[in-house]
This record gives structure tokens, sequence and C-alpha cells, in this order.
């Protein structure tokens, strides 16, 4: 059990209280008791210590007030927060060790230190990094590069060819190098455009669980270094996603779009295919993204909720907007040869 002080120097940070008051774990401010570390990351929520019980809280020293637990002074908290999570880390580790029910390739080459959980498979041509842990039922495709410190999570499937990189984490479930939803149409039918691209996958990316990553068609689709994505993304052939750019659960991108560096997606948005968006462009939630952007900035679209019987009278007036549109221009232009006549 971390003591204040073993806190306070892992984190860089001068305190107030006395550093050997052990700290059992991290909690919120609502919840937080005796023996717990908290924090404040906005001056509103500061008003709440006078009541709490916490032992120690992670703030800046003008918001602490009449607060008289410990404190670790922080000008940034929610990002010291986010450092100290590492402190308490609960999650299981791994063994180091090649389970007996795997089943790897002769030609696999094993970086040092590695763990193979059980049920994994890993094919052919299969290169994993130092330090890399495949978990349980996991499927590593022929040829998948794997960089040193990457984890992938129970049941991801990883299709030929992909290349993972550095001290990434890709969570359960999530499908990395399936087919690109390409076809040619024909008059008997449709004619499969084989998918000849695969996916490139940067240092630090965290995938989410359940997404969906298609290979290209002929390009790679890539994911750049430091990118974080959400549950449930789909992210379709050829698509390029910037470095550091977030994006949030249930987004869809279509074939071959291109998303800037340090961007923000709000969840449910959707990108048409083949578009291009600046860097340092951030998107609302459900934000319909159907032609490129090419300033950086903040973008909405969709509307906010209302109630039913709004939305459906504003629904039915959304249909008539080009018959409104017209009469409105009919009115300007008669208005103006009214005025030019008068003159």
């Amino acid at each position: 059990m971390p003591t204040l002080g073993d806190i306070a120097k892992a984190l860089d940070l001068p305190f107030r209280g006395n550093p050997e008051t052990p700290l059992s774990r991290l909690a919120s401010l609502d919840s937080a008791g005796e023996g717990d570390l908290s924090f404040v990351a906005q001056k509103k929520f500061s008003k709440q210590l006078a009541t709490s019980l916490v032992t120690a809280v992670i703030c800046p020293e003008e918001w602490a007030g009449d607060y008289t637990g410990a404190v670790l002074l922080s000008a940034q908290p929610y990002i010291d927060f986010a450092r100290a999570t590492r402190l308490f880390d609960n999650r299981p580790q791994p063994s180091g060790c090649v389970h007996e029910t795997a089943v790897v390739a002769t030609t696999v080459r094993l970086g040092t230190n590695v763990t193979i959980d059980a049920g994994a498979v890993l094919e052919d041509g299969v290169v994993l990094g130092d330090n890399a842990w495949i978990g349980p039922n996991v499927w590593v495709g022929s040829d998948v590069k794997i960089g040193d410190a990457t984890e992938i999570r129970s049941g991801v499937r990883l299709y030929h060819g992909v290349t993972v990189g550095h001290g990434c984490l890709i969570h359960a479930n999530t499908v990395i190098g399936s087919d690109g939803f390409g076809f040619a149409p024909t008059s008997s039918g449709w004619e499969k455009i084989l998918q000849l691209g695969s996916v490139s996958i940067g240092d630090r990316v965290e995938i989410g669980a359940g997404c969906a990553i298609d290979r290209g068609a002929l390009d790679n689709t890539v994911i750049e270094d430091d990118v974080i994505i959400d549950n449930l993304v789909h992210i379709a052939h050829g698509v390029t996603i910037g470095a550091r750019s977030a994006v949030a659960g249930q987004v869809g991108f279509a074939g071959g779009a291109k998303l800037g560096e340090r961007c923000t997606v709000g969840g449910q948005a959707g990108f048409a295919g083949h578009l291009e968006i600046a860097n340092d462009v951030h998107i609302g939630g459900q934000g319909r993204v159907s032609r490129s952007v090419t300033e950086p900035g903040h973008y909405a679209s969709g509307t906010g909720l209302m109630p039913t019987r709004d939305w459906a009278r504003n629904a039915a007036r959304y249909e008539k907007l080009n018959d409104m549109a017209k009469r409105i221009e009919a009115l300007e232009k008669a208005l103006a040869e009214k005025a030019k006549s008068n003159s």
C-alpha cells in the first residue's frame, strides 16, 4: 500500500500532510472515505472538499480552501490523477510464459519475456516483440508483426500481414485486417474486389473492444502513432487516422477517408468516403461529415434532443424547406423589381 510520500515522490509533486499516511485506493470525491486518494479536476467541485471524508486529494493549493486533509499540490490535477492510477494498478499481470494449449507455428519469431495465453493461435511468419502479451483465444494470422510491450486482449483477430507497433493495447474481440467492403457491380451481380493491402498501426495506439478495422484494397489502412479509439468503431479500407487523434464510440469511416492529426471525433459521427479532414479538427457527436474539412476548428451537425411533438413539427417543416426557399427567392425578386420601378 503506497503512502502519501510514495505517491508524491512518484508524481514529483509537493504536498502537505504526513508522508507516512497510507492510501489504499483511488476514489471519486463523492464516494471517497478514510484511507482514499481523490482529485478535483475543476474548481467548481472544490466546495465538496469541506464535507468530504477523503484522506488525501490532488488539486491546486488555492482550491483546497478549508480542507484540512493531505493535499498533493498539482497545477494539472486530472493529468496527475491519470498518472496516479498506475500506482494502484489492479489489472492481471502477464505470466511471461507460453501456455501449453497455445498453438504457435514453428516459423514464429518470439521476443524475450513474451506471454501467450491459453487457446491463442499464431500462424506462420508471425513476429512477436519483447514483452508482448497475446491474450487467450487470440488468432494472429500469417506474417503479422507485433511490436515490443504490445498487449492483445482476449478474442482479438489479426488477419495476415497486419503490423502493430510498440506499446499498443487492443481490447477484446476487435478484428483488424478483415476484407474491406469492395465489390464491382456487374449485370449478373457483384464482382468481389480482392483486398490486397493490409493494416498498419503505429506505436502507443489503444483500440477499444469490438472494433472492425478493414485492410486496404490496394494501399494500407493506416492508424498513426498515439491514436486512441473507443469501442465499436468501424474503419473501412484505405482510411488514414492521423497521429494523436481520438475517436469516440460507434464512429464509422467510409473507405479512403483521411483524418488529420490531433483531431477528435464525437460518438456516432459518420464520414463519407474519400474525403480529407485537416489537422486539429474537432467534430461533435453524431456529426455527419459529407465533405472535406480544410480548416481547423470545431464542427457540429445533427439536431439536439427535444420533445417528440416539437421534433415532428420541425421535421415536417424541414421537408418543405426547398419550396419555402423558392418562395422567398420569388418574393425577394418581386420586391427588388418593385423597388426599382419606384425609384
